[in-house]
Order: structure tokens, then C-alpha cells, then sequence
């Protein structure tokens, strides 16, 4: 009996189903990144590269640096409040609160638990024209509210400070 060109040249991996005898040889479809034995496929860009930034992280690091600023310029310090980031407000306003999407919200300190301030990322970012302008308008909302929870006025934590009823 002679054998067929393709029988027993070796077309078929260890397992019989096909070249690559690896774990997901089997599955069709499958393609291993590793092409012409140059190494797994990378990542575009570097970790420490702006654009492996997200979004998100870029607004934390933003509020960061407004609590930051005030920090430095308040003796006191602000020990007493905590800032927290979510995505959008709730759906249900309070009866109080006007029926526009708020930018951020103010918890009063009751009970032991400390003042919380909320900013909300998405409203805030879909209000600003230019995305080189979301640094000022957070730092805008941080010294807004930190100076309702402290009972000061705003342009005490942060002198470069003007509502915008004064352009």
C-alpha cells in the first residue's frame, strides 16, 4: 500500500487535529499572536504613556491636584472632608436640589462620619468645551464645595478663584 503525499508529511500536530499541537490548536479560528517567531504582540503604547491613561484616572488625578493646591495654601488642612469620584449622580434628586444633573454634591459631617464631597465625572466633562479647560473646572467645583463644607469663602482656599457670574 503506498501512502498519499500529505499522510505522513507531518501536516497534522500531535493531537491530529492540525498544526500547533497547543492547548487551543483545536479551536477554529484561533491564531497565535506570535507570527513569523518575532515575539508576542505588545501593548500600543507603554503604561506610563498618556494614552494608556483613562479617562477616569485622568479626572481622579485632576481632583487630586485641586485638593492638593488648597491643602498647601490651608494651615488647617482639610483632614476633616473626604472627596470621592463617581460616574453619575443618581437618578432621583433630592426634594431640595434643583432638577438640573449636578456637577458634584456636598454631604454635611453627621454622626462621626466625616464631610464628603462628590464630584460626578460624566456631567462635569460633558459641560466642558475643551478638554484643556476640565483641570480649571475642577478645581473650580473642589474650592466651591470645600468652601461650603468649611464655612469660608471660596476665594480664601483658592485666591485665583471667580465665580462665573463675574466674567
Amino acid at each position: 500500500m503506498t501512502r498519499g503525499r500529505h499522510e505522513g508529511s507531518g501536516a497534522r500536530g500531535a493531537n491530529g487535529r492540525g498544526r500547533g499541537g497547543g492547548p487551543a490548536a483545536g479551536v477554529r479560528g484561533f491564531r497565535r499572536r506570535d507570527r513569523h517567531g518575532r515575539g508576542v504582540r505588545g501593548p500600543m503604547a507603554w503604561p506610563n504613556v498618556p494614552a494608556m491613561r483613562s479617562r477616569s484616572d485622568a479626572f481622579d488625578d485632576h481632583v487630586l491636584d485641586a485638593v492638593e493646591r488648597i491643602e498647601r495654601r490651608t494651615p488647617a488642612g482639610i483632614s476633616d472632608v473626604e472627596f470621592a469620584v463617581e460616574l453619575v449622580p443618581p437618578s432621583d434628586p433630592a426634594p431640595w436640589e434643583d432638577r438640573q444633573v449636578p456637577l458634584s454634591r456636598l454631604f454635611p459631617a453627621q454622626a462621626g462620619l466625616p464631610a464628603r464631597i462628590v464630584l460626578y465625572r460624566r456631567p462635569v466633562e460633558s459641560r466642558v468645551a475643551d478638554p484643556r479647560d476640565l483641570p480649571a473646572v475642577v478645581n473650580d467645583i473642589v474650592v466651591e464645595q470645600l468652601a461650603s463644607a468649611l464655612g469660608v469663602d471660596p476665594v480664601d482656599l483658592d485666591p485665583g478663584y471667580r465665580p462665573e457670574d463675574e466674567d
